[in-house]
């Protein structure tokens, strides 16, 4: 393996070392949280401890944005080398230039979205940081895999994103409303988010396994893959 093989593995390390633990914990607390509210609701004295909400609530907040961080350590990596491969610093210097203060700006959205608390600004700031994603995952370079969207990577990833970046955009509505309509649809949409991030374990193991490494690209690249063949090499004159 080269070097650029071993940058790519920074987004799958990353992924399985931090997140997904983090995942784990984060609907362990969120299980607990409902069925606390759900013993009090009943008349009944849960044993569970009240901290469980609030541990919830900024574990959430974290695993949010190390689900932003790793979708754009994942972009990051395929739009570099592609920057690099076509030398588009020295000829489109304009375009490396924008999407540099795209993921700046993603970042600096999502800081200011954790700030914000009149639900204007914080659906403007979850709007731009949703959109700064889409942007740059729409730059030459990433593997989308779009003739088969439903079962991409990189369309679950950027959709569970978004995900995430609603729930943060909407925790203050939730303890605000008496109604429990928010609640109900941050349940609703963070269980698609977990079955999202399931999808993201099957398809991020199937793109280690489709994207060839860095010396093999060549030759890889050069077969039929809707026929799913590749030309045989000419065998060489034994000396």
């Amino acid at each position: 393996m080269q070097l650029a093989d071993f940058l790519k593995l920074f987004h799958p390390v990353i992924a399985v070392i931090f997140v997904f633990p983090f995942i784990g914990t984060v609907v362990n607390f969120a299980w607990q949280t409902r069925q606390r509210r759900l013993q009090n609701l009943a008349g009944g004295k849960s044993k569970i401890p009240p901290v469980v909400g609030t541990e919830h609530k900024r574990l959430g907040e974290w695993l949010t944005g190390a689900v932003v961080g790793v979708t754009l350590l994942g972009l990051a990596y395929p739009i570099g080398k592609n920057i690099i491969n076509k030398q588009l610093v020295n000829k489109e210097p304009f375009q490396v230039i924008f999407i540099l203060l795209m993921f700046a700006a993603s970042i600096a959205s999502l800081v200011l979205l954790y700030r914000a608390k009149p639900w204007r600004w914080r659906a403007a700031f979850a709007t731009l940081t949703g959109a700064a994603l889409v942007i740059i995952g729409c730059q030459d370079g990433v593997y989308r895999l779009t003739n088969q969207w439903y079962w991409s990577h990189y369309y679950i990833g950027i959709t569970a994103s978004l995900l995430m970046i609603f729930s943060v955009a909407i925790i203050q509505d939730i303890y605000q409303d008496k109604s429990n309509r928010w609640r109900t649809i941050h349940v609703i949409l963070n269980c698609i988010a977990l079955l999202l991030f399931i999808g993201q374990g099957l398809t991020g193991t199937r793109d280690l396994l489709e994207i060839p490494l860095s010396w093999q690209e060549s030759y890889v690249y050069q077969c039929d893959f809707a026929n799913k063949t590749c030309s045989t090499p000419n065998p060489q004159t034994p000396k």
